[in-house]
Order: structure tokens, then C-alpha cells, then sequence
């Protein structure tokens, strides 16, 4: 692992820590494919209705860290694994784009929700994008994920776009919406 970075939550009971992950170690797997299960079944996100089978979480996570244009990042808080983000950069074929990179796959557990962890990540990757030359963040959302709109919205992101037909949940279609930060401007969250 490398590029951890370290805080006390916002109401200084519960240590939290924001890491890169270069390769796992001890239970890391283990706690991402249960924080993804839980999400899954939550509805909060990964793009899967229905959660897969272990191995093809596992596979999912190892898969993450083979891509090279891939950055994840995980939130620890005392310890477990409670979040996770991804940074995606262009590939090299893609010259004219070069300059954006996206956040994908933010996600915090509900029992971790409350202590700055989201808001830490999105702050870590963003520093990240800056610290190499990015000037534009993307991302996006589906609509009925409110917490995670008004997160992006409070640090400068701004909507440009509506998908109507973004995810097919329960045979019922949800919008999603499409955001960018322009990172060479002055904008705190």
C-alpha cells in the first residue's frame, strides 16, 4: 500500500485513514468483497443488481488493480476497510482527452457513514488528479443517490448531463446524472 493519509473523524472518536492500494494484504480482499456485497445489496452501487459469487468479486478487485490506468484507494475506520474509490486516467491512445481523468466507484458502508470518510477520498483523489496534471475531474451518478449528489455538489462539481436510461434496476429504469470539476480553477469544497 502506499499514500496513506491519516486523520481523526470530524467528531474525533474513531480513527480514519485514507490509503492507495497497490496489492492487498491480510484481510483486505476479504473486507472489499464484503463491502461491495453490502453495497450491492444495498443498492448503492457497482453497477450490480444481484450480488456475484466470491470469486467474481475477488476477480473484480484483482482485476482493479491489473488495469494501469486504474487508482484504488480505500478508507479505513479503526482499522476496517469501510470505503473504497477508484481514480481512472485516460489511456495513452486517448491524446486529446489526456487532460481528465474520473472518479468511479465511491462508495463508504452504511455502519462507517458520518465520519468524513467520503469527503476524505474525494479530497485525496482529488489532490491526486491535481498532483498529476489533470485540470478536469469527471463522474457520475444515479439520480436517486442523493447523499453521493450533494457530496459532489459541495466539492464543486457541477452537473452537465442526464442519462434518462442510466441503470435498469427491478425492470424499472433510474437517470443518472453526469458531473465535472475543472481543477485548474479556485474551488473549495
Amino acid at each position: 500500500m502506499a499514500d496513506p493519509q491519516s486523520s481523526e473523524s470530524a467528531r474525533g472518536l474513531k480513527a480514519t485513514r485514507i490509503e492507495e492500494v497497490e496489492s492487498f494484504a491480510g484481510n483486505d480482499l476479504a473486507e472489499l468483497c464484503d463491502l461491495a456485497a453490502d453495497a450491492i445489496v444495498d443498492g448503492d452501487g457497482f453497477l450490480w443488481v444481484k450480488v456475484p459469487p466470491a470469486r467474481i468479486l475477488e476477480n473484480y478487485w484483482h482485476g482493479v488493480l491489473l488495469v494501469p490506468e486504474r487508482s484504488l484507494f480505500i478508507a479505513r475506520l479503526d482499522g476496517r476497510i469501510a470505503g473504497t474509490a477508484q481514480l481512472v486516467r485516460p489511456s495513452v491512445n486517448n491524446e486529446s482527452g489526456a487532460f481528465a481523468a474520473q472518479i468511479t466507484t465511491l462508495i463508504v458502508a452504511h455502519w462507517a457513514r458520518r465520519n468524513g470518510l467520503a469527503r476524505g477520498m474525494m479530497l485525496r483523489l482529488e489532490e491526486l488528479a491535481r498532483g498529476r496534471g489533470y485540470t478536469t475531474l469527471d463522474l457520475d451518478v444515479r439520480s436517486d443517490r442523493r447523499p453521493a449528489i450533494s457530496l459532489f455538489e459541495a466539492h464543486g462539481f457541477a452537473r452537465w448531463g442526464v442519462k434518462p436510461r442510466y441503470a435498469r434496476v427491478n425492470e424499472r429504469y433510474i437517470s443518472g446524472y453526469f458531473y465535472s470539476k475543472n481543477l485548474d480553477e479556485s474551488t473549495a469544497p
